[in-house]
């Protein structure tokens, strides 16, 4: 008699799930959360936007007994333009929050790149765009929440120094709610907007360039240009600028026929944003990983 060969085990079934949207976001919110470098941005974004709202605060009610101190700040063309208030206060961190989002937001995109890890996120991804709007989902809520957070932080800790300034904050006038409210929307969109300038270059360095160059460098050229030329397109330009037109929804400052106004700025932003976001999701598709 011939011994029987030993029956092969069953492989054990491979299990395919569909790829949803709701698994390329849970798939996103993963690798955002579990680098520590994202985790370390966050949170010293929320830390330095309250550090910085505690300081100035603190030299607005120092500002109080030292008249010489008032007198320069209420003269101060910068203060003059924001607007010197309780909420400019708790707010006063948001520069520093516009960068951090700004870099965070376009290494989300560039590091994938760069590690070469682009092509597995595409290989279980084929179709891309729910790869690029579930970074966008998780970018902006993740950046509204840390600011909304950061800004009541910055708001508690602050009250006592306003309040003996004469400074705090009206919680019932809608145009100090609007300007808190504001600051959220802002630098949401401005991670929004870096996203795509990440997309569009696919490079660390260049989009981060970029980046600061538009936010950061491009307004202060242009505010020297103004103030040393009455050239009326120079205005025109200046007031256009995604930072400057974005920040009025955050500004208390007077209104000015050289600035436009909040909301139309901020919608001014969110056009900018919008027209990179579809130029991205087309680039996406067309190129190659």
């Amino acid at each position: 008699m011939t011994a029987t060969a030993p029956a092969r085990e069953a492989a054990p079934a491979v299990v395919v799930h569909r790829v949803t949207f709701g698994r390329v976001l849970r798939g996103e919110w993963i690798k955002f959360r579990t680098l520590r470098s994202t985790v370390w941005t966050v949170v010293i974004t929320a830390v330095v936007m309250v550090g910085l709202a505690l300081m100035m605060a603190a030299i607005v009610r120092t500002m109080v007994d030292t008249p010489e101190m008032a007198e320069g700040m209420s003269q101060d063309p910068g203060l003059q333009a924001i607007g010197l208030t309780g909420t400019t206060i708790v707010s006063f961190g948001y520069s520093f929050g516009a960068l951090a989002v700004g870099v965070l937001a376009t290494l989300i995109v560039t590091s994938e790149y760069s590690t070469g890890t682009v092509r597995s996120t595409f290989a279980a991804v084929p179709r891309r765009l729910p790869v690029l709007w579930a970074k966008l989902v998780v970018i902006v809520l993740t950046t509204a929440v840390v600011v909304a957070v950061a800004l009541v932080i910055a708001f508690v800790s602050t009250t006592p120094l306003l309040e003996d300034a004469g400074m705090s904050v009206d919680l019932s006038d809608p145009e100090q709610v609007r300007a808190l409210v504001g600051c959220v929307l802002y630098l949401a969109t401005v991670a929004a907007f870096a996203l795509a300038v990440g997309t569009l270059m696919r490079h660390s360095a260049g989009a981060i360039f970029t980046i600061v160059a538009i936010f950061f460098v491009v307004p202060l050229i242009f505010s020297i240009v103004v103030q040393a030329s009455d050239a009326a397109w120079t205005d025109w330009v200046n007031k256009l600028l995604p930072s400057v037109a974005g920040e009025r929804i955050i500004s208390r400052g007077a209104e000015t026929d050289a600035l436009l106004d909040p909301w139309v700025g901020y919608a001014v932003l969110v056009g900018y944003t919008v027209v990179l976001l579809v130029a991205a999701a087309i680039t996406l598709k067309r190129r190659d990983a």
